[in-house]
């Protein structure tokens, strides 16, 4: 077949001389081999099926740019100095078996997704709206005109290792929140809801940017003595469901005026 050359892992040094001298044989060329050393799981153990994603298709599955996934592959058992982010280019350009490990590489996925993070930070907000677009879906969540899914993706982009967490993240801009009880127990209090209202009603006359926004909700905090978190917290909750989010005002911002209004009045009622 005009093979040159054969890479494969080393669990096939055993088939080699049996196959050379098959080829000898034959009165065929004997190509040149190489053997990389096997990937193992966590454990420690090689890897199969128990280890997780079995195929390509199911780190797609799982949230991850094909981008972070060859970066991971190429970086196993194989180094270009310390360099641990590259494209596919700067791969091809630097890879030979001089630099292959000579020891078994460990399949971390906390590796795999601090890389899929970077990658999913560096990526075009707008060249991840299709994807997701396509896993809110999955979500039963349906993506409306507003706000804009890549402002919204720009919100959240770094505060995700997945594509899946960051779907999951940003259903609440267009379906309504499932309040955490905890969350709600805890930051939604008998003395914070007056402060609340009287600053939604404020809301009513802002314009509506995350600056004036957030100017609205010091000048409350500094009207009722109290620190920013103590109105951001029910703010978060009543908004998003959690206690988690980017900032507020620019949560605020993206969600629109009548339905952070709409929202808050559920909540204090």
């Amino acid at each position: 077949m005009g093979i040159t050359q054969v890479i494969r892992g080393d669990d096939h040094v055993n088939n080699t001389p049996r196959q050379i001298n098959m080829l000898m044989a034959l009165g065929a060329t004997i190509p040149q081999y190489a053997h990389l050393s096997m990937i193992l799981g966590g454990d420690g153990q090689k890897l199969s099926k128990r280890h997780g994603a079995v195929s390509v298709m199911q780190y797609h599955e799982d949230g991850y740019l094909p981008e972070a996934v060859l970066n991971y592959l190429a970086r196993l058992g194989w180094s270009h100095g310390d360099d641990e982010i590259f494209s596919m280019q700067q791969f091809c350009e630097w890879f030979d078996l001089d630099h292959i490990t000579s020891s078994a590489a460990q399949f971390n996925i906390e590796k795999l997704n601090w890389l899929n993070a970077h990658y999913i930070k560096q990526a075009d907000s707008q060249y991840l709206v299709s994807d997701i677009t396509e896993r809110l879906a999955k979500l039963n969540v349906a993506v409306s005109s507003h706000p804009d899914l890549s402002a919204v993706i720009d919100l959240y982009k770094e505060r995700v290792n997945t594509l899946n967490e960051l779907a999951a993240s940003i259903a609440y801009f267009y379906q309504k929140p499932v309040m955490d009880q905890a969350a709600a127990e805890k930051h939604l209090t008998n003395d914070i809801k007056p402060v609340i209202a009287a600053l939604a009603e404020s809301l009513k006359g802002v314009n509506w940017q995350a600056e004036p926004i957030h100017h609205a909700i010091n000048e409350a905090v500094t009207q009722h003595q109290l620190k920013f978190p103590k109105v951001a917290m029910p703010l978060r909750v009543m908004l998003t469901g959690i206690a988690q989010s980017p900032s507020i005002d620019q949560v605020m911002a993206l969600l629109g005026k009548d339905e952070v209004l709409a929202r808050i009045d559920v909540a204090l009622n």
